[in-house]
């Protein structure tokens, strides 16, 4: 994510677009969102629903009744944008509001309302690992969604940061309810202190007052100087070391197990093969940063080989299973995050969640371990503001 007034990320443009393509069956415009704040907070809460619309493809705000407005032009340095708040429920209180057709994010913020500009290019979104961002000393958090006509996706997603705890949820037609996102008791405050002891509280941003606001993701964190850049560096070179002399099977997808490639390292350079020999496509060799955002010299375009290749790439590397288990993905969570040298920040977050599930990095849906509700005929959606501790 950029630096806020640097450049612009449109809301959307770098959300992953949950599901398949919408069905030709129409579903309702709008559905509610019933909001609940268990959060044991007394500040005024603030609601956002930022996105695309997925009709016109135009970026903009939905409004408590779910009625969408694009954003005006920005400007070059940023201009202002309208203020798009929707006051959010009080303590112990519940609000409802209406979710358009849309790919993009809901956003809450506790005490006060936050800053959103707009350039040329569209809405900058916050950027906290930004110290000069106007954001910083919020305490601030959203949850990503797509709704269309094949349903509801929502998530409860920490790929850029740790923050404002949250449970997001589904209703189904028979009333049925599916929840995830939601931390253990005590799990809030674990995950700050189990980054202190393994040596990551540099991810940690605090009030003036030392109150935790958020800890920032392992990638954000470098750019911060939160951790040091080759972090991950002795468990890239064993990986590195070890397939040069053996070699790395992954079968991108659970439903195509005979679809295989195979990875052995040369020089500097990971090649995949198919099942004929020919190599279909190969990575440099990654830095701590790339594993993390599982971007860079991991880059996955949305394609039927490179892309699936290397998200199970990302997965490995972020869990430390590349060494303990030639055959990729890895399905055992079990074995997940042994290494000493591993993704502590994702590995904390799934220990201290209810059902073990996160999105601690971009690509942890890779054997479905991700913190994400699919419900393809959505009564009402939810998302509960939950308690500090």
């Amino acid at each position: 994510m950029p630096a806020f007034g640097v450049s612009a990320l449109t809301v959307g443009a770098g959300l992953l677009l949950f599901g398949p393509p919408p069905s030709a069956d129409a579903a309702p415009a709008t559905i509610p969102l019933t909001i609940k704040n268990s959060s044991g907070r007394n500040e005024p809460v603030y609601v956002y629903n930022l996105g695309t619309q997925l009709a016109s493809g135009r970026q903009g705000w939905a409004d408590a009744n779910g009625t969408f407005h694009p954003w005006p032009t920005g400007g070059n340095p940023p201009t202002p944008a309208p203020d798009a708040a929707i006051v959010g429920p009080a303590p112990g209180q519940t609000k409802t509001i209406r979710m358009p057709q849309f790919s993009g994010r809901v956003y809450f913020s506790y005490g006060q309302k936050l800053v959103f500009k707009l350039t040329t290019g569209g809405l900058v979104q916050p950027a906290v690992q930004n110290p000069s961002d106007p954001n910083r000393d919020i305490l601030f958090n959203w949850s990503e969604y797509t709704l269309n006509d094949s349903g509801l996706w929502i998530n409860s997603t920490q790929v850029d940061m740790f923050s404002a705890p949250y449970a997001v949820g589904a209703k189904t037609p028979g009333g049925t309810v599916e929840n995830t996102g939601r931390l253990r008791p005590g799990g809030y405050n674990a995950v700050f202190g189990g980054l202190r002891s393994t040596g990551w509280g540099g991810l940690i941003q605090s009030r003036p007052d030392g109150t935790p606001l958020r800890a920032l993701s392992p990638g954000h964190g470098i750019e911060a100087g939160g951790i040091p850049a080759g972090v991950m560096n002795d468990y890239i070179n064993r990986v590195w070391s070890r397939y040069s002399s053996s070699t790395l099977t992954v079968t991108p997808f659970a439903h195509q197990p005979s679809t295989k490639y195979h990875g052995r390292v040369s020089g500097n350079v990971m090649n995949f093969t198919d099942g004929s020999g020919a190599v279909v496509t190969s990575f440099q060799k990654p830095d701590s940063d790339s594993v993390f955002g599982c971007y860079k010299q991991l880059d996955a375009p949305n394609d039927a080989v490179r892309g699936p290749i290397s998200r199970t790439l990302c997965a490995g590397f972020n869990r430390s299973t590349l060494l303990t288990n030639p055959n990729q993905p890895d399905a055992n969570s079990a074995g997940f995050y042994r290494d000493a040298v591993t993704n502590h920040y994702s590995r904390l977050i799934h220990a201290q969640m209810a059902d073990g599930k996160a999105y601690g990095f971009a690509f942890d849906d890779v054997g479905a371990h991700e913190s994400l509700v699919h419900e393809a005929n959505p009564q009402e959606a939810f998302m509960t503001l939950e308690p500090f501790s």
